[in-house]
């Protein structure tokens, strides 16, 4: 299996844990605001493989307690479920990234006990879903069946949206707190550009407007909670 990029140490990718970050090329969105657009269509250069990355770990028990998958999309790897049962026998936790496209192999995963966290992207309300994916179009009934599967599962989750002031506004955060009411965690995550983000002109919505859409949220989900503000 190809591993396309490796942080070797992070204190923000894996809640609570010392963990290193495996990055897998490959997603079936184009989200105009992605920060690891290289990725998108699997043909960046691989950095190692799965032995290479399962040695590393090796060397490294005793210093990380985690591992986070990103991507990309994890879950598009078909051997992902064979190498994470290598890592977990090597003791470590692993957290799952996803866009939440792939709710067969995420279901796999939570059922055998493979993940230990998941975060999943929830783009946009319905209405803007499609656009903020940078898609023609989508059929968000494998994203509405990952939501359930996690809502509804034992595994530790966090939902997530990254803010984009030209992508959300109240209708979107009206949606979003009717879909995920009740949802153990959610995250507002303020946008921030970089020289890999693939689409010029996007900007972060200011830290009070992401208060208030915060505010709007709290009724239907009190956990919400807010990241990247200054």
């Amino acid at each position: 299996m190809k591993i396309h990029g490796l942080q070797k140490m992070t204190l923000l990718d894996f809640p609570g844990r010392v963990a290193c970050t495996v990055f897998f090329g490959g997603c079936d969105m184009r989200c105009p605001f992605c920060h690891n657009a290289e990725l998108l269509d699997g043909t960046a250069p691989a950095i190692m493989d799965d032995e290479e990355l399962l040695a590393f770990l090796k060397k490294r028990q005793g210093l990380l307690d985690g591992v986070a998958f990103t991507g990309g999309e994890p879950l598009m790897q078909k051997d992902l479920p064979e190498l994470t049962a290598k890592i977990r026998d090597l003791g470590y936790p692993v957290k799952l990234d996803t866009n939440g496209m792939h709710p067969e192999r995420l279901e796999l995963m939570m059922k055998k006990r493979l993940v230990q966290y998941v975060a999943m992207d929830i783009k946009n309300g319905p209405e803007r879903y499609a656009e903020t994916a940078g898609l023609p179009e989508i059929d968000l009934a494998p994203v509405r069946e990952s939501v359930s599967l996690l809502m509804n599962g034992e595994t530790d989750y966090e939902f997530r949206t990254t803010v984009v002031a030209e992508l959300h506004d109240d209708r979107s955060f009206e949606q979003i707190g009717q879909w995920i009411k009740g949802a153990r965690h959610y995250y507002l995550q303020k946008f921030t550009d970089r020289d890999t983000v693939p689409f010029e002109g996007l900007h972060a919505p200011t830290d009070e407007q992401m208060r208030k859409w915060a505010e709007k949220l709290r009724p239907d989900i009190p956990a919400v909670e807010l990241r990247g503000l200054e």
